[in-house]
Order: structure tokens, then C-alpha cells, then sequence
């Protein structure tokens, strides 16, 4: 039996590779997006979900079991970037980034969690971020949104062991998709004591992204990820220089960390 698998924000960039990656090894693959009717020549069908909502991501998770029967993958992916200097965000724009990266993945989970335990099984993959292992400049609010979902998965994954429900982090670096056009900034202010330094990140950031990886990996990370029996807590895929960063992260004193993140930057 075909596995029957929900990916959220599965129109476009990681979502839609992964989603029509798994299609062609033939998953029953389920996409969402707010705005479905956008998208007519999706590969796999796309169905209105909006992770700040609940009411829609009931009615979704609805659909997919009341037309399969059954749920066996969730693939957390929806998410929105945002930049800018912490001080000079606004808080509704941190409150909406929150909703999207941290509280949206965790009602998905909720939705889904009565199926996967009435199947005595199921995998949840929550697409979290390299950002979310480190606090980086100019990004600190997306670092802490995807940091959180790091850790939430860690405390998940012993809630839910007792019922065969099995969850991991797939953490990506930078790929080339258009998550920079999506992407709240918050303004470059002429009169910003930030100004200079905020312009100069902003650039060498949307340069990551046109330069970033194909997303196809990502896409083959989670196929490989279902096909082991027991993932992981956490998954990084990237360049290795974005992946070794953790690592570097891990032994070298915060400090000296800091300084080597300020000189990427140009700080």
C-alpha cells in the first residue's frame, strides 16, 4: 500500500520539489497551500491550508483521511523568513513569524497525532533551518522561530514513542528557491543607526539564496528519511561549510564564534 503523505507548503520552493520527488517513487502525496486554486498544474494535489488557522488545518487533515483512509507521513514544511534589526522589528511582525515557524507546525502536529496513534504509527518531519542552530544578525527573530522547533521535536519524539509515532528535524541551509521574495524585511531606514550594516547583511543573504543548493536534495533527504526505521533527532543538509558551522558551533568558545559569524557578515 502506497504510503499517504501531507506536505505543508507544498506549492512552491522545498515543498514542491520533495512533493513531486515523492510522487514519481509513487507516495500519495498531498500538498497545501493557501491559495490552491493558484496552482492547477501541480503534479500532486494541492488543498487550502493555512498554518496560522486551525479551522483549515482540521478541514485538510480531514480530506486527506476521509480520502485514504489514512495518514502515515507529515512533512512540517511550511514556513516565512524574516530579517531585520531585532530593535527595529515590529512585534506583530515577530508575533506572525512565531505563528508560522513555531505555533503552525505544532497545531499540524495536533491535527494529525489522533490518526497516527489510532494507526499505531506514523513519521512527522519538521523542516526547521541551519539559522535555527545559531543566532544570526539581522535574522535572529527566524534563527529563534526555527531554534524552537529544533527543540520542541526533542521533547516530542518521548512524548510520542510510546505510541510507534516517529519524529525528526530536517534542518536545510541555503537553497535556491523563492523564500527571498516571500521574506518580510523589516525596513532599511535612511535614519537607522543599523542602516549600513542591515543593507550589507541583506545582500549577502538574497546572494546565499540565488546560489543555494538545488532543492532536489532535500527532496532526496526525505525519501531517505522514510525509508529508515529509525530516523534520527536531527538531519542537516547543505553545503558543508553551512553543515560544519554547527560543528563548529559545538567546540569553539562562544566568543570566538561570535567573531568568526561578525566577519562573515562583514559586522
Amino acid at each position: 500500500m502506497s504510503k499517504v503523505i501531507l506536505i505543508t507548503g507544498g506549492s512552491s520552493g522545498i515543498g514542491k520539489s520533495i512533493g513531486e520527488f515523492l510522487t514519481q517513487k509513487e507516495y500519495t502525496v498531498y500538498g497545501t497551500s493557501r491559495n490552491p486554486d493558484k496552482y492547477p498544474d501541480s503534479k500532486f494535489p494541492i488543498i487550502a491550508l493555512d498554518v496560522k488557522h486551525y479551522e483549515t488545518i482540521l478541514k485538510a487533515v480531514h480530506i486527506v483521511i476521509e480520502k485514504e483512509g489514512r495518514l502515515d507521513i507529515l512533512v512540517n514544511n511550511a514556513g516565512a523568513g524574516i530579517t531585520g534589526p531585532i530593535e527595529e522589528t515590529p512585534e506583530a511582525h515577530i508575533k506572525d513569524n512565531f505563528e508560522t515557524n513555531f505555533f503552525g507546525p505544532i497545531n499540524v502536529i495536533k491535527a494529525v497525532l489522533p490518526q497516527m496513534r489510532k494507526q499505531r504509527s506514523g513519521l512527522i518531519i519538521n523542516i526547521t533551518s541551519i539559522a535555527g542552530y545559531m543566532g544570526l544578525p539581522y535574522r535572529g527573530i527566524y534563527s529563534a522561530s526555527k531554534g524552537a522547533l529544533e527543540l520542541l521535536t526533542e521533547a516530542f519524539r518521548m512524548e510520542l514513542k510510546a505510541f510507534n509515532v516517529k519524529m525528526t528535524n530536517v534542518a536545510p541551509g541555503d537553497f535556491a528557491t523563492n523564500i527571498a521574495a516571500g521574506r518580510y524585511h523589516a525596513p532599511l531606514l535612511d535614519d537607522s543607526p543599523y542602516k549600513e550594516p542591515y543593507g550589507n547583511t541583506l545582500n549577502l543573504m538574497d546572494e546565499h539564496v540565488d546560489s543555494g543548493s538545488d532543492p532536489n536534495l532535500m527532496a532526496q533527504a526525505i525519501y531517505k528519511i522514510i525509508n529508515t526505521k529509525n530516523p534520527k533527532v536531527h538531519y542537516k543538509v547543505g553545503e558543508f561549510m553551512q553543515k560544519f558551522s554547527i560543528v563548529l558551533k559545538r567546540i569553539l568558545p562562544d566568543k570566538v564564534y561570535e567573531r568568526l559569524l561578525m566577519n562573515h557578515y562583514k559586522l
